[in-house]
């Protein structure tokens, strides 16, 4: 049986929309009330796709990553308010949602070969050699992380793993592509471990050869005495936490606009683990 014209047109108005937290598929001219999987809220769907990502055609100067799992949760609230800044501030910039990309684990090719951690990565099957490019094209980034059993969410621990490649540059006597560049840290979570989660990053990126901008290290949690059904409503109207993580966004941008990078480029001395 043929369908009918109306019936055809309500086909073809279906979207495919995908929970960015636990990959779920709902079918759709608009996204479900909730996954019915994991019980995120809608916010966390985007309509389903498989084009990879690609390096945007106009370069920006700031890497906006929130690293949460949950990319309309409390990290997306602080990342929301850094990107209040970068626009008041006339900075060019691009936000990026990890849950959205595909990330793969890390091959740990140093450790059977050091000579095959070398940039680019070997493995370019997925969305992590385009922030390969980035990171070494822009001249800031501000990461955003929750606050997961005393440290950052595991989808940014991967993103962060991954970067190995650009850091083994050095070991391999090869011009580095991120020393002197500027990074800032914003974590927020229910409760301890603020600053265990910001100091594990900083780490990274410290092995990279970036600077932390001045206070550019901002944490907010609410607390254990609270369950988390309120976190929400707690830092959607905290103003210590807006003006923490405006603050610390200005400073990324102050100690940019120094041009650091180019400052020192020549005058570091690359020690990096």
């Amino acid at each position: 049986m043929s369908q009918s014209p109306d019936s055809k047109n309500s086909s073809s108005s279906k979207i495919t929309w995908k929970c960015t937290v636990c990959g779920f598929l709902f079918q759709g001219e608009k996204p479900p009330k909730g996954c019915p999987h994991c019980h995120s809220p809608t916010g966390e769907f985007i309509p389903a796709h498989t084009d990879p990502l690609t390096y945007p055609k106009e370069e920006f100067d700031v890497l906006l990553i929130n690293g949460s799992s949950h990319r309309a949760g409390n990290t997306g609230i602080m990342t929301d308010i850094a990107e209040e800044v970068l626009k008041e501030r006339n900075i060019s910039y691009r936000r990026f949602n990890l849950n959205e990309y595909t990330i793969d684990h890390c091959w740990c090719c140093y450790a059977v070969r050091a000579q095959s951690c070398d940039y680019p990565c070997r493995n370019k099957d997925d969305d992590m050699h385009v922030f390969h490019q980035m990171l070494a094209n822009t001249r800031a980034v501000i990461i955003a992380s929750p606050i997961n059993w005393n440290s950052m969410s595991a989808r940014l621990k991967t993103f962060l793993d991954r970067t190995t490649c650009m850091q083994n540059l050095y070991h391999l006597q090869k011009p580095g592509l991120t020393h002197g560049k500027i990074v800032g840290i914003l974590v927020c979570g229910h409760e301890d471990g603020g600053i265990k989660t910001a100091m594990d990053i900083f780490l990274n990126f410290q092995q990279l050869g970036y600077i932390l901008a001045p206070f550019g290290i901002a944490y907010r949690t609410h607390g254990a005495e609270y369950t988390s059904n309120v976190d929400r409503e707690f830092f959607t109207n905290d103003e210590l936490f807006r003006t923490y993580t405006r603050g610390v966004v200005s400073n990324v941008v102050e100690m940019m606009n120094l041009n650091v990078e180019g400052i020192l480029k020549e005058k570091i001395i690359p020690v990096s683990e």
